[in-house]
């Protein structure tokens, strides 16, 4: 059962940027972290979605009973993350301001809405959830 203080990032495993970010954000010395395929099957999964949540639209963070969606999720991101090492630095910089975080992450979505098209995969909306561990 998932704990109150759990962090769920919740991204599209089939995208090679979105999987490429959570694996190099240093959020891993918070040892509540858990990261969550968009296309499992899984309760957060399921309760983004119960609660209009997009994930083709973007990545998805909750804390506690706080969700955070796409420029959202960046911005947060990049603050619990901190300026350790060369890319959180630079994540950091980048997206640690709302207004910038919001400007730029539609061409992340662009990107990789791009990226799934080229390599051949659906959107997580049209795809059938696979397995999870639920």
């Amino acid at each position: 059962m998932a704990d109150k203080d759990d962090i769920w990032v919740v991204y599209d495993g089939e995208c090679p940027f979105c999987s490429a970010y959570v694996r190099m954000v240093r959020l891993r010395k918070l040892s509540n972290v858990h990261l969550l395929d968009a296309r499992e099957a899984h309760p957060v999964v399921e309760e983004l979605k119960a609660k209009g949540f997009d994930l083709d639209e973007g990545m998805a963070l909750k804390i506690g009973d706080a969700i955070y969606h796409g420029d959202e999720c960046v911005h947060r991101l990049a603050l619990l993350s901190g300026p350790s090492g060369l890319f959180n630095r630079f994540n950091f910089w980048v997206f640690r301001n709302e207004k910038r975080a919001k400007a730029l992450y539609p061409a992340l979505r662009a990107g990789r809405n791009l990226a799934l098209r080229l390599l051949g995969k659906r959107r997580i909306n049209d795809a059938e959830p696979s397995p999870g561990k639920a």
